[in-house]
C-alpha cells in the first residue's frame, strides 16, 4: 500500500485529489494539510511514501516545504502540482528535492500512474512542463560551467555515458538501442548513479548533472525522464 499526503490550501482541491486516488485500491490517502508549514509536520509524524505539494500556499510555500522535507526524509517522493504548466516554481521545486512536477489538470488515472512511477524510483514530469523546466535549468547555470572533478571522478565512463544521454531526452530504450546494451544494463547503471549523486530518481541526477556540468541542455534538448 503507498500511503500519501495531500498538500493544498484548498479544500475543494483536496477532496477532488483524494476522489481520484480513492480509484487505486492501492494507494491510501494518510493525511491532508492547508500549508506548507503543516505539511512538514504531517511529514514527520505520519512518514508518507508520497506527498503531492501544491505550489502556491500561505505561511510555507510547496518549494520551502518540500526543500526542508527533503533535507530530513530524503525517501519520501515529493510531486509538485501547480494550476500553470509554466510555474516559476518548477526549477526551484525540482531543485528543492522534487521527483516531479505535474499541473492541476492532469487526468486522474496519470496521477494515480505518477505516483507509481516515483514509487519505482522513477521521475515524473508532466509533458506541459518538459519544455519550460529544460529551458530552466539550462538558464539557470553559467553559460560554460566547467565539471566538477569529484563528480567526475566519481562515476565510471559509462556512468556518464547514461548522464549524458539522459540530458539529450533518452529513454532507457533508446539509451540501450544507443549502447548496444539491455534496458536492465540501463536501469542498473542509473542505480549506481543515484547512489554515487545521493539522489533518488532521475529527475535529480539530471539537476546534479546540469549544476555539475556533467550535461549541456542547450536549445531544443529534451529531457530524458521517462523510462
Amino acid at each position: 500500500m503507498t500511503r500519501v499526503l495531500l498538500v493544498d490550501d484548498e479544500l475543494l482541491a483536496r477532496e477532488i485529489l483524494r476522489d481520484y486516488l480513492s480509484s487505486d485500491s492501492s494507494i491510501e490517502v494518510v493525511g491532508e494539510a492547508s500549508d506548507g508549514r503543516v505539511a512538514v509536520v504531517q511529514a514527520a509524524s505520519l512518514r508518507p511514501d508520497v506527498i503531492l505539494m501544491d505550489m502556491q500556499m500561505p505561511v510555507m510555500d510547496g518549494v520551502a516545504a518540500t526543500a526542508q522535507i527533503h533535507a530530513e526524509f530524503p525517501d519520501i517522493a515529493i510531486l509538485g502540482l501547480s494550476t500553470f504548466s509554466t510555474d516559476r516554481y518548477v526549477v526551484d521545486l525540482l531543485r528543492a528535492g522534487a521527483s516531479g512536477y505535474l499541473v492541476k489538470d492532469t487526468l486522474p488515472k496519470e496521477i494515480t500512474a505518477a505516483i507509481h512511477t516515483v514509487m519505482a524510483g522513477e521521475s515524473v514530469l508532466s509533458s506541459k512542463v518538459t519544455r519550460h523546466v529544460v529551458t530552466g535549468l539550462a538558464e539557470s547555470v553559467p553559460a560554460e560551467v566547467v565539471p566538477d572533478p569529484k563528480l567526475v571522478d566519481a562515476l565510471t565512463k559509462k556512468e556518464l555515458e547514461v548522464i549524458q544521454l539522459l540530458g539529450r531526452g533518452m529513454s532507457n530504450r533508446e539509451m540501450a538501442a544507443e549502447l548496444f546494451v539491455t534496458e536492465s544494463t540501463i536501469k542498473a547503471r542509473f542505480v549506481n548513479v543515484m547512489e554515487k549523486l545521493g539522489v533518488r530518481d532521475r529527475v535529480q541526477i539530471l539537476v546534479a548533472a546540469v549544476e555539475g556540468g556533467l550535461v549541456d541542455l542547450g536549445p531544443g534538448s529534451r529531457t530524458g525522464l521517462d523510462s
